[in-house]
Formats: C-alpha cells, structure tokens, sequence
C-alpha cells in the first residue's frame, strides 16, 4: 500500500535497574532486571521518514523461569535474543504495515532462541515466551514509528486505509473486518490501575520495620491507598497452599475494608495471580469454594483469577469450566500464538490477559480473536516503567477491558524514566484509584 514503511535503522540499548523493595513471584524474587529500548527509523514509501521507541524490562524469572540457570545467565541469554532480533528485523527489511512486518519474522525467535541456547550451553532452553518478550520493544518501535510517520495514533493506522484485513490471520470469517473494528476511536480520558500486592508486601503500616525503605514513598497496603485512593488490587498468591492463600486473601481484603474512606469508590475489586502455580483447576475450585465460604466480601469482590495452573495448555488440556462457572479465569502464559489462544476458548478459559511484552502485533490480533470469540480482556503488567506504561495505559484505554490495568513500577521501580514521568504527569500519578490519559501523544504510541 502507499502508506507502508521499511525500517531504514534500529538501535538496542540495555540498562539495568534496581527494584525499590522485591517482588516475589511463584517462580522466584526479582530485585535486579534489564531495561530494554528499542529505537527504529523508519522510511515511506514517498522517501519520509521518522523514528519510533519500545520498552520492556527482561523479565527472565517471568518469561524464562529456570532452577539450574542464575539470573545472570538467563539475561545474557535474553540480551542476545533481542538484539539477534533487532538485527533479522533489518536485514530482512521490506515495504509493509508494520503488523505484517513483525508477524512475517515471529517464527524467526524459535531458531534465535535456539542458536543462543547452543552458543552459551544452555542447561535450560529458552521458552519462546522468553523469546517473545525479547522481540517486544522492537515489535512496539515499529508501530510507534508507523504511527509518527503518518502523525496518528499507532491504533488509528489499524484499519482499511492502512492495511489488509484479517482474514489473512484468523480466517475468512474475517473477511472485510480490521483491527480498528475492535478498538476505541480515541483513548478513553481516564482508566482504574490494579495496586499489585505482592507475596511479601506489607500490609499494615505497623509491619514495617527499619529494613524497609525510607525514602518518602509508601510501603505498606495501608499507605498506598491512603494515599492514591486505590479500590482495584491484583493479589500474588503461592498456588500450593490453599489455605494459607485463603488466608492472605482475607486479611488484604480485610485491610482493604478497614481503608473504605480512603477509596475513591463505592467498592473495591480483587484479581489474583498464582503465576501457574496450582496443580490443578480443582485446586482453584478449593481456593473460591473456601474463599466464599470464609469471607463472603472477599469472593464478592474478586473480579477474575490470572493463569492459574500451568502455562502449556497443551500439557495436561485442563478444563477450566469449573473454575469459570464460579469466577471469570483469564489465560496469560499460555498464550504465545492464536493457535493457543484458540484452545485456551475451547479449555473453558474466560478471557485472556494482555501484556505487551509478548508483542504489540500479537496483542492487536488476539484482541480481535478474543473479542469475536465472546472472551473477555485485561491488560497486565511487566512491572512496565516509563515507555512501557504509557504503552500498556494507552492499549488499556482503546479497548473495552475488565476495569482497568496493572500500574506496579510505581511500587518498585518509582525512579525510572523521570523526564516522561514529568511529561505524563497525570499518567504517571494515581489519583482516586485512576490515572489520566490526557497528555497521551497525538501521534504513534503516545509517548
């Protein structure tokens, strides 16, 4: 078409970043991750041309989970990935839209992956998860670009003028019908964020001690929401102990209750996140059934379950009806392709969770699939600073989602990327549970 674009440069730059306190997921604790930035220049076809940014940080303990490769290893290893993928980006560079550009070269990071597996002896391979959030920024540098380049925001370059349409990708029922057919024409003007508490966050104020930060932010579940008004909180729990993750769901629940002045809603939600970490959908079944059992506010104002059991749907093909039929459970890990978001419907999942560390492109047709299929959508986090908020804020804001998005580098890296925190001011900062997407750029992705 006129309007596609080829990528003429594209720059990778790696920065490491220390979390404020540790954020403990089922597979480990993070306290040190790398920041990646992509930067692309891009070209038009009438000889214009203009650059676009992505960031993700290189979650390994997420996207790489590993028990006999250290931390440092695995983020070698991602490191190569990402810039191999920078670099197969341009050697193979072409005319196109920037969905068809990313798309063509995705099957591409299994053998990247592969290849880095063997040149460092890689006890563990690389999942293609891994792989993915390697590619992401790249992904997100294109289409900010192709946004910048025809001065619209990157979801208004999704539609007839701009590219094919999906039939191409998810089938003749498609025919016709454009990723702008399940988008919003504009952000909408604010969107809830979802606090994460985090398995070894403190809840009261009285639980801090000295080893505790002292810098002025808050540290405590009390604090946070007295002061940003919270009423949408997303909770970690272990997956292997029922009782005690029951038990930890009350009690933040409870404080929560205590806080109601401070909300700046009528009422407050939950989700909650195993990360994988149950054996099984009756295991999940246990958890809700004890949950309604023993605090009714609790189970009432839990909105879903995140990726519960574990990320290969093809393993074991758990059926999750029965955990659906109680509360809505969405997939997350689990889907790297539309084929596995295709069998995460026919496993009885609700919806799927969004992230844009496993790819913008991706993201824009999964959005389409779920939607068309009647599955709902939520937009999660990779603890995303700086460029990746405004990323994942602004994709929040052109879909219809499941309240809000996931806002959590405040809580542990609230430092990062201070020139677009002075930018973004009202993006950046919660105010009665909400942030503002006011100051969005009009042009690419917002930033």
């Amino acid at each position: 078409m006129d309007t596609d674009m080829k990528l003429v440069g594209i720059e990778p730059v790696f920065e490491d970043e220390e979390f404020r306190t540790p954020l403990k997921f089922g597979t480990g604790v993070i306290r040190a991750i790398t920041s990646l930035t992509v930067r692309a220049t891009v070209e038009g076809r009438d000889g214009r041309t203009a650059e676009g940014l992505g960031n993700i940080l290189l979650s390994d303990i997420w996207g790489y989970p590993s028990d006999v490769m250290s931390h440092e290893d695995r983020d070698e290893a991602m490191r190569l990935v990402a810039t191999g993928f920078c670099d197969l980006l341009l050697d193979n560079a072409e005319f196109g839209h920037p969905l068809d550009l990313y798309m063509r070269l995705k099957p591409e990071l299994h053998r990247l992956a592969a290849e880095t597996d063997a040149e460092l002896s890689a006890p563990t391979p690389m999942p293609f998860l891994g792989a993915l959030v390697c590619s992401a920024p790249a992904d997100a540098a294109l289409h900010d670009a192709f946004g910048n380049l025809h001065g619209l925001p990157s979801y208004d370059t999704c539609g007839s003028d701009f590219m094919a349409d999906l039939s191409g990708y998810l089938g003749d029922d498609f025919e016709g019908r454009y990723i702008a057919d399940f988008l919003h024409d504009s952000y909408k003007p604010t969107t809830p964020i979802f606090h994460l508490v985090g398995g070894m966050d403190k809840l009261r104020t009285e639980e801090i001690t000295a080893d505790d930060p002292d810098d002025g932010l808050p540290v405590s579940l009390q604090q946070w929401i007295e002061r940003d008004g919270l009423f949408c909180f997303k909770v970690k729990l272990s997956g292997k102990d029922t009782e005690a993750d029951v038990t930890r769901t009350i009690e933040i629940a409870q404080v929560i209750d205590e806080m109601r002045d401070q909300l700046g809603a009528d009422r407050f939600y939950l989700s909650t996140d195993s990360n994988e970490m149950n054996e099984s959908p009756e295991s999940v079944v246990e958890y809700l059934v004890k949950l309604r059992e023993q605090a009714p506010l609790a189970y009432d104002n839990l909105l879903y379950l995140e990726q519960p059991t574990e990320r290969d749907l093809s393993d074991h093909r758990f059926d999750l009806s029965e955990v659906a039929a109680l509360k809505p459970v969405v997939v997350d890990e689990g889907v790297t392709s539309l084929e596995m978001l295709e069998l995460a419907g026919e496993l009885g999942w609700s919806g799927v969770g969004l992230k844009t560390c496993k790819g913008h492109s991706s993201t824009l047709l999964y959005i389409a699939k779920a939607l068309a299929s009647g599955m709902i959508l939520t937009v999660q986090d990779l603890t995303n600073p700086g460029l990746s908020l405004i990323h994942s804020v602004g994709l929040s804001a052109r879909i219809d989602t499941l309240m809000g998005v996931e806002y959590n580098s405040r809580q542990y890296l609230p430092y990062a990327s201070p020139d677009l925190r002075e930018k973004h001011p009202d993006l950046f900062t919660v105010k009665n549970g909400i942030v503002s997407t006011a100051s969005m750029s009009p042009t690419g992705l917002g930033y």
